[in-house]
């Protein structure tokens, strides 16, 4: 699909500011006052989660999703899944719910002749005219600099009618996203377009490596300004060599519970993506026989490392928590201080 110019007709440009003047500044203002006591004490244990369940939540409800990573790791391979998904075309991606949505726009400013092929191992399957009337693409560079023009990409998911919106990827809607003053307008731009009732799912890129030439697994990893990842909800962190169809996913920045890491599988050829290995503590409990499971073993296990770190081993402690509290571990304190509490199946303690 090629650009629409008449998409731009209905956003004012820089030469309209003086009818904002005109305007008094709180005709605009009551329909962003809430009660202090609804906003704070009204909220639910977990957030309503666009993909997720329970306390595991990938992309929440008036929260960005930003999927980073060098390229031809699968960025846009999932994000297409998630529109699909979007769209009411499958149930799940990677296994988590995603809820589905009305009307879908795709801002393919990244190669969109590349987002094409990628887009029909997809969406090949799927009829064209259902495609047509609940799935919007734009081709190419936005019609305003969406940091300067904060106001552009709302009024473009208002002119697409969509309730879901991907931008593939950020440094092509905002020049210069290194630059704070930039990455703090793309912020307000992706905030506007929230407060709106759009869901917001961004792609965008990873510096070449981490630190020493590891593998990036901070928020510090993640190219830009700082506002890119304080504006969002979610950070998920996809790495891996470019084609590669086994790549590595880390959840950097959760709006609840920390969700993996994993190893995905990508079928390429059907554009699929699967979790390829995740380790799981129950059966690891249960493997440790009378020696039970601790926390830095967990911890070890999950993070692929022999030493881990305190925050990784009380991350993981909090999961087996969870299990505790579902009734699927016990959890058998320390009688010597110093020593661990361990973890068994509760069948196998029970016995």
């Amino acid at each position: 699909m090629t650009n629409n110019p008449e998409w731009a007709d209905d956003v004012k440009t820089e030469s309209d500011a003086h009818v904002d003047a005109e305007n008094r500044p709180e005709d605009d203002l009551p329909k962003s006052f809430v009660p202090g006591g609804s906003f704070f004490l009204n909220v639910p244990s977990t957030p309503p989660a666009v993909w997720g369940t329970g306390g595991d939540v990938l992309w929440a409800e008036g929260e960005a999703l930003v999927l980073a990573g060098p390229q031809g790791v699968g960025k846009t391979t999932i994000a297409h899944q998630l529109i699909r998904a979007r769209l009411g075309l499958q149930d799940s991606v990677l296994g988590f719910p995603v809820e589905p949505g009305k009307r879908c726009l795709i801002l393919a400013m990244d190669r969109p002749a590349q987002t094409r092929r990628a887009g029909l191992r997809i969406f090949g399957r799927d009829d064209e005219a259902f495609l047509n009337d609940h799935l919007v693409v734009w081709e190419g560079p936005p019609p305003y600099d969406l940091a300067k023009r904060t106001d552009i990409l709302a009024a473009m998911c208002k002119k697409a009618g969509a309730d879901t919106v991907l931008v593939d990827s950020i440094k092509d809607g905002a020049i210069g996203i290194s630059n704070d003053e930039v990455g703090a307008g793309y912020n307000r731009a992706r905030q506007k377009a929230l407060a709106e009732g759009v869901q917001v799912l961004e792609n965008h890129h990873t510096k070449k490596a981490g630190t020493n030439g590891s593998e990036p697994n901070t928020l510090a990893d993640v190219y830009g300004s700082t506002w890119i990842t304080a504006g969002a909800g979610s950070v998920l962190m996809l790495w891996g060599e470019p084609g590669d169809p086994i790549v590595t996913l880390r959840h950097l920045k959760q709006p609840m519970d920390e969700v993996g890491p994993y190893q995905l599988l990508h079928d390429h050829p059907t554009g699929m993506t699967t979790i390829r290995h995740t380790v799981d503590l129950i059966d690891m409990a249960r493997i440790g026989g009378v020696h039970g499971l601790t926390a830095l073993a967990a911890a070890g296990a999950v993070f692929e490392t022999k030493k881990p770190t305190h925050a990784q081993k009380e991350k993981v402690r909090r999961r087996l928590e969870k299990l505790v509290q579902s009734g699927q571990l016990s959890r058998i304190d320390p009688q010597a201080p110093g020593d661990p509490a361990r973890y068994f199946p509760r069948l196998a303690r029970t016995a």
